[in-house]
């Protein structure tokens, strides 16, 4: 959560022992236990990360306007919303130990979802940093023969997972960690959708290497968003879901909202359909953003990128 010019920049601000230490604490104490240490250290990575709590209230001041409200207690909401993702890390912990309860997940689309697979062909999944789409690991669960393969794009974020997988092997997804989307990507990804497998890739954030975007608008402003997914979705030629796992009165909504049944362009037409595509999505993403702003976990200069 320190200052950077761009998301992939923000360093790691946990090393690998205190995460090894915060699971443990977790797998023995479980959540009450672990819910203690919450306020205290949440209290103080809010005061010593500037840039991260800047760009939250930037976040609810954007917001407040959108809605025609006053832009006021803007710490206050800054401060719970980094309480948020706190609560949003130990739900990540109890994904992988498999310590969610059955009635704490309800899911919506899934039954499209598993029927488009029934057919033969994968899916693309459009994740995205609102809520905790880690919770989708309860699907691979109760549908071990649906295959999962989830992009990242940094390495701290792969050795994340794999830190929590070596706790429950089980719960491993096939992460591929990938800074472009190139010819041999594609090529191995659509090896994947003809094998009917889902493919998960987030598609909120800029491409690392400084690949093409679109602009698009968001809470009332224009925001840079990634080209690379919407033109995988063309090269794929598959059904392309957008994902959605937000939290509501103490259970996970995991959603998969259809958004298209295989992108398709010519030459001629091809920046048209995707920057339309791109619109479409930040349509979605801020609507379902309005319903639950708290698990809105971007904690950079989403804006101004």
């Amino acid at each position: 959560m320190k200052a950077a010019g761009h998301w992939a920049q923000i360093g790691e601000s946990t090393c690998v022992w205190g995460m090894r230490l915060l699971f443990g604490v977790f797998r023995y104490g479980g959540r009450p236990l672990l819910q203690a240490f919450l306020y205290p250290v949440v209290s103080y990575y809010w005061l010593s990360h500037p840039s991260a709590r800047q760009a939250s209230r930037e976040f609810w001041r954007r917001l407040a306007v959108f809605n025609g409200e006053r832009p006021e207690h803007l710490n206050w909401r800054s401060w719970r919303h980094f309480i948020a993702f706190a609560n949003a890390i130990i739900d990540k912990m109890a994904a992988w130990a498999d310590a969610l309860p059955a009635d704490a997940v309800e899911f919506e689309g899934r039954e499209r979802l598993l029927a488009d697979l029934g057919r033969g062909r994968g899916a693309l999944l459009l994740a995205c940093h609102l809520g905790n789409p880690e919770v989708c690991r309860v699907m691979a669960r109760r549908d071990p023969n649906v295959k999962i393969n989830v992009l990242v794009h940094t390495k701290h974020a792969e050795r994340f997972n794999r830190l929590l997988a070596r706790y429950n092997p089980a719960s491993a997804l096939n992460l591929l960690q990938v800074t472009e989307i190139d010819a041999g990507v594609a090529m191995r990804l659509a090896e994947k959708i003809e094998q009917g497998e889902l493919v998960v890739i987030a598609a909120d954030r800029t491409p690392v290497g400084g690949g093409r975007i679109a602009w698009a608008d968001f809470l009332g402003a224009p925001v840079p968003l990634p080209q690379g997914p919407f033109v995988l979705a063309g090269l794929l030629r598959c059904p392309v879901y957008g994902l959605f796992c937000i939290k509501q009165a103490g259970r996970h909504r995991i959603i998969f909202e259809p958004f298209s049944d295989g992108l398709t362009w010519t030459r001629a037409n091809r920046d048209a359909v995707i920057h339309a595509a791109v619109r479409r999505y930040a349509e979605r993403l801020q609507h379902h953003c309005l319903a639950a702003p708290r698990q809105w976990f971007n904690f950079y200069d989403f804006w101004r990128e």
